[in-house]
């Protein structure tokens, strides 16, 4: 059909795979573009440069934190709520102060309620974020201490 010399054909043909080509290009910077615009910049797993706790942010406004071992007793796993502003680059981290009881008794007396929540109390305020590569700096509005997390 392209061999033979029928004008109108190659024109139909050519026309197609330009309609083609075209919506897929629109489709995919479409794609790109929500990807850049609507995802959040924070999520996935973080470790504390320090090692005092580890974090996991999800999409849905959670997080955990994950105070590690003491010895040889198991880590106790804190469930959070955050709120995160893109435009002024800010986390705010609320706690569930009725949670740290339930979690001091989960952990059999590894843990007191008082230890859980001085653990925490660092974290449970609103933060400026930076993401840079593979490294979050959280800095505390108020008083400027920054917590620097690594990306697992």
């Amino acid at each position: 059909m392209i061999a033979k010399n029928d004008e109108v054909k190659r024109s139909q043909i050519w026309r197609i795979v330009m309609t083609v080509s075209s919506v897929l290009i629109i489709v995919g910077a479409v794609l790109l573009l929500m990807k850049l615009f609507t995802t959040n910049p924070l999520e996935g797993e973080w470790t504390d440069e320090d090692g005092i706790f580890d974090m996991s942010i999800s999409k849905d406004g959670t997080l955990v934190f994950t105070i590690p071992e003491a010895e040889e007793a198991a880590s106790v796993d804190v469930d959070m709520r955050y709120t995160l502003n893109k435009e002024e680059k800010t986390i705010t981290i609320m706690a569930d102060e009725s949670g740290f009881q339930k979690l001091a008794d989960q952990s059999q007396g590894q843990y007191t309620e008082d230890e859980i929540r001085n653990a925490l109390k660092s974290v449970v305020t609103t933060f400026d974020y930076s993401v840079d590569q593979e490294r979050l700096t959280l800095t505390e509005r108020e008083y400027g201490e920054q917590l620097v997390l690594v990306k697992e």
